[in-house]
């Protein structure tokens, strides 16, 4: 089945830039009137399914045994949740958002990372803010380093993303520099918007052509790929400011918890990053909130003027996966957990209040404006964190090596992909490495590179995934440009990074990274736990059913036989 699936996705995989679906005009359907009027989706980036019965039920070591997230406590006596939730594989934010909003596997999206590599494209006109490119269109083109983060805002290190005449926080569409995006020889050497870099289409195309008001936030201007579809028309309202930004004051937020952003809260921090700081991260993730905030009482994210209260809206929330990854040298704070069984440190414990505390001011403005009984919630995460266990993070470019570094060494990986690349992006490896090769015949020549560098690769006790086993769940990399010819997933715990600054990372297939938190509220909900395996790629046809719409409308439930969540009581 899986096999036969793959197959149908390569339809995709020969047009960058279309999706699948050849139906987009059809009527799916008409937008529910019933009693689920609209849908409130939040992925808390990084929250474990552990996180969330941690959390909501109380530890007795932490916060004197009472519920640390009482508001999704609350929101769990009306919800359903689903306790072996999985996210995309790879489970890097970028393949995991798209896997949230299409329900689509990598296989149909074409989306592995949010830097990656096609070989059917060429690099960007410019070098990007983070060194890719540039490339040589319109010349014979063997495939290029793609990259959807920071590096194609017009400027990075601004708030706004550099887009012009745009106020101090306002990033967004306007802030996507077309020259810093990848260029398709096939279509003039144009650039590939987000939007169609993903090959099938999103919920908010179909609510959007259905009627309905869609709005998105979210940590980058490239995350305006969740348009996918119909483009950019597909989104109502987008806010996206940039996380990897300079830190700067935000005169007039003040976080849920009352906290002014007015200054900058932790001034002793790396500032070039918003990420940098437990305090900082809070700040802007405030951002956000009072997007939704603003959305749920009709106007737009900036709350500058009425609009209307969308039918699909959203954020995520950075804050949390902060807390999970950071050692702040600069006050000596150690965040994470304490142990396996997901205790959080004090650092943590912080983010996890902030969030609850911003979750409650969604429900308590909803609750204001009268639409709390007719909004679905929904709560889950584009990717976990590991290790949970501290005990087991290893650093392991600080004493070992990459696999991307031996296979580079070997002269196997192409030049901007290459770790001698001395001015490129670098290779896409974190606790998981996505290898492209220069050619998918030295395949063989390179899996027996990594299997007799073992250990210093930190894949003693991991896996190497490369033909049948590979394509059993990807396409073939030999007619699908964008399918890595090896993945690799590391020991338990090993990130493929020298930084001093972490305690865990994302992107690989270790039950830590992939099983998050998925909960389904409403006030007409029974409670209920489910313990079957789902994955969060179920949340697209779930959401659209739940609006009166037929799943259908998504290319990938028609591609890849995505199904609605069981147990959703909407009826």
């Amino acid at each position: 089945m899986k096999k036969t699936l793959a197959l149908l996705s390569l339809a995709a995989a020969c047009s960058v830039g279309t999706a699948v679906a050849q139906d987009n005009n059809l009527n799916h359907g008409h937008l529910n009137h019933g009693h689920i009027k609209r849908v409130l989706l939040i992925s808390v980036d990084g929250m474990h399914a552990v996180d969330f019965a941690n959390c909501a039920n109380g530890i007795s070591t932490v916060n004197n045994g009472a519920p640390y997230c009482p508001a999704l406590a609350a929101l769990s006596k009306t919800g359903i949740n689903y306790v072996a939730a999985s996210t995309s594989k790879p489970s890097d934010s970028f393949p995991g958002l798209t896997a949230i909003v299409t329900g689509g596997s990598p296989a149909l999206t074409g989306v592995y990372y949010d830097v990656a590599y096609a070989r059917n494209l060429d690099g960007p006109e410019q070098v990007t803010g983070n060194g890719n490119g540039p490339g040589p269109c319109p010349a014979a083109v063997t495939g290029f380093t793609t990259e959807y983060e920071e590096g194609i805002d017009f400027d990075k290190t601004k708030l706004n993303g550099g887009a012009p005449g745009a106020s101090l926080t306002d990033g967004g569409l306007a802030s996507i520099d077309p020259k810093h995006l990848p260029r398709d020889p096939a279509n003039g050497c144009n650039p590939v918007m987000p939007w169609d870099f993903v090959r099938a289409n999103s919920i908010f195309s179909v609510i959007h052509q259905s009627g309905g008001y869609a709005a998105w936030s979210d940590k980058h201007p490239a995350y305006a790929s969740v348009a996918s579809g119909l483009g950019p028309k597909a989104l109502d309202d987008f806010y996206a400011p940039e996380i990897n930004s300079v830190v700067i004051g935000l005169p007039g937020v003040t976080t849920p918890q009352g906290i002014s952003c007015a200054t900058i809260l932790d001034p002793g921090s790396d500032l070039t990053a918003w990420t940098n700081s437990f305090q900082n991260i809070q700040c802007y993730d405030t951002l956000k909130v009072d997007a939704i905030l603003n959305e749920i009482d009709g106007k737009d994210h900036l709350g500058l003027k009425q609009t209307q209260v969308p039918t699909i809206f959203g954020m995520n929330f950075q804050a949390l996966s902060v807390g999970q990854k950071l050692i702040e040298a600069s006050n000596n704070t150690t965040g994470g957990y304490l142990d396996a069984a997901g205790t959080p440190t004090a650092a943590l414990l912080g983010e996890f209040q902030f969030v609850d505390a911003s979750i409650a001011a969604f429900v308590s403005e909803l609750k204001a404006k009268g639409l709390f009984d007719t909004t679905l919630i929904v709560i889950t995460a584009k990717h976990g964190q590991s290790p949970i266990d501290p005990s087991r993070y290893v650093g392991q470019t600080i004493n070992g090596t990459s696999p991307v570094t031996l296979l580079s060494n070997a002269g196997f990986i192409p030049f901007s992909e290459s770790t001698n690349n001395p001015t490129g992006i670098g290779p896409t490896e974190d606790d998981v490495s996505l290898v492209w090769l220069t050619s998918s015949s030295n395949t063989l020549a390179s899996v027996s590179i990594l299997e007799a560098n073992a250990a210093v690769t930190g894949i003693a006790l991991g896996q190497i995934y490369y033909g049948p086993s590979l394509t059993i769940n990807y396409n073939d990399p030999t007619v699908d440009p964008r399918t890595p010819d090896i993945i690799v997933t590391p020991n338990v715990g090993v990130t493929y990074s020298g930084s001093t600054a972490k305690l865990a990372e994302h992107g690989g297939f270790a039950h830590d990274d992939t099983n998050v938190v998925m909960l389904l509220s409403h006030p007409g909900f029974e409670p209920q736990t489910v313990r079957a395996a789902v994955g969060t790629a179920q949340v697209a046809p779930t959401i659209l059913q739940a609006l009166g719409l037929d799943p259908s409308a998504l290319d990938a439930v028609r591609a890849e036989g995505t199904s609605v969540l069981p147990a959703v009581q909407l009826k």
